[in-house]
């Protein structure tokens, strides 16, 4: 099936290498972080454009995650043509440190005040298109890169079975037209239910009991109490599932497919998500070649172009279950980046996560892991000190690297003993 497609690796090791062959007839610029709902947000996405990133002001996603974390590690694959837009920059030394690693000058981060930013981006001539993870209420329409309810359409989870591929099968429901109480559920569990557009795993629940459902509805309460939900879904639960996947493509705007790369999705029982595992050699992205080639022609009729991401369940008897699209850059998108700088110093495996944490100062880690550092062991994406108690932690977002999983491994643990844990 897949010998019909000709699909070729992207051969950069940056987000400005693969926006490339599309951003030469406008000015353009990333934002490399989401919106958010909570109360610190000086742009809340209230209006339209709802993400459910936390029913209460207490369960939303920190500040500290979207607008510095994964800012940064996004940043840190930036590269050299594509302005990105920092609201709160990242410390000298990780700049510094990104700079001899990656081999990237960083002078395109724009550095811009957070309390107007999207007021500023959005009358300003600088840039005439706005690449986004998600669509921002308070940034202009026109601003957008992809049209922004086109954008929030390719997001929805609502959205999937119109893509083509085999999914979960599912019902999709409007809260405004139908009480929880009225939605048909299955007789059987586990199934689950997903509000349409949730951040990092929020919105997803696995419903195994009647605790559980009690639960989800009490959480669809407060989205609904506090207006930032529309649709949810209720879908079939894919059982024998033996690999989840997450496979990543570019699709320009003339329709053509570039490969990324694809991972296995490292997840908790509740489906959140901690980072991802590659082989960048042995992974065989064929049997994904009819699913891409499917989602990338529905995205090109739908103008988009840029990164694609689908997530993957297999089960024990080969079928592939497309249990979600992401039309933007994904977690992992930084670790597929690597693929040609590891591959040229003979590491084949490499995992990312998000959870990484070690006592002591960001200057201190780069003298501790200097060796693992310049070995290319370990990458640092994004890294941010923190203080609980008077004691000073720095939490990192980064890949750990080997020839193979086993040396992986115990690269890992070696690091381990010297301070770095994966919570």
């Amino acid at each position: 099936m897949s010998a019909k497609y000709k699909f070729d690796y992207f051969q950069g090791s940056s987000l400005s290498d693969l926006f490339a062959q599309d951003i030469i007839d406008e000015s353009y610029a990333f934002i490399p972080n989401y919106p958010a709902t909570a109360s610190w947000a000086a742009y809340p996405n209230t209006k339209k454009y709802y993400i459910q990133d936390g029913s209460s002001e207490a369960t939303k996603t920190s500040f500290d995650k979207i607008c510095q974390k994964e800012a940064w590690k996004n940043l840190a694959v930036l590269g050299e043509f594509l302005p990105g837009i920092t609201i709160i920059p990242p410390h000298n030394l990780l700049v510094d440190y990104w700079r001899e690693h990656f081999d990237f000058n960083y002078v395109n981060m724009e550095m811009f005040d957070c309390s107007v930013y999207l007021e500023e981006l959005s009358h300003s001539d600088r840039f005439d298109k706005i690449i986004t993870l998600f669509p921002f209420d308070n940034l202009q329409y026109e601003k957008h890169a992809i049209a922004p309810h086109t954008h929030y359409h390719l997001l929805s989870k609502v959205t999937l079975a119109e893509l083509g591929v085999q999914c979960p099968a599912y019902n999709s429901y409007n809260l405004h037209n139908v009480s929880l109480e009225n939605i048909h559920l299955p007789e059987q569990f586990p199934y689950l239910i997903k509000t349409s557009h949730g951040l990092s795993g929020e919105g997803t629940y696995i419903i195994k009991s009647n605790s559980d459902l009690n639960y989800c509805y009490k959480e669809l309460k407060k989205y609904l109490e506090i207006k930032l939900l529309d649709w949810i879904i209720v879908s079939e639960f894919i059982k024998n599932a033996v690999q989840n996947y997450c496979v990543q493509f570019y699709v320009s705007k003339t329709g053509e497919i570039t490969l990324i790369g694809t991972t296995t999705q490292l997840v908790t029982s509740e489906g959140n998500y901690l980072g991802g595992l590659i082989n960048y050699r042995e992974t065989d992205m064929s049997k994904f070649f009819e699913m891409i080639a499917t989602i990338g022609q529905y995205a090109h009729q739908q103008g988009y172009f840029g990164v694609i991401g689908f997530d993957v369940l297999e089960t024990q008897d080969g079928q592939l279950y497309t249990i979600d699209a992401n039309f933007r850059v994904n977690g992992s998108t930084p670790l597929c980046l690597q693929r040609h700088t590891l591959l040229e110093l003979g590491k084949e495996v490499a995992k990312y996560s998000s959870d990484y944490r070690i006592d002591g100062t960001l200057d201190a880690v780069l003298t501790a892991f200097k060796p693992e550092l310049d070995r290319k062991d370990l990458i640092i994406l994004s890294a941010l000190e923190k203080v609980k108690y008077g004691k000073i932690y720095t939490e990192i977002y980064g890949i750990v690297t080997g020839e193979t999983l086993a040396e992986m491994q115990q690269i890992e643990q070696k690091m381990q003993n010297k301070g770095l844990h994966c919570l």
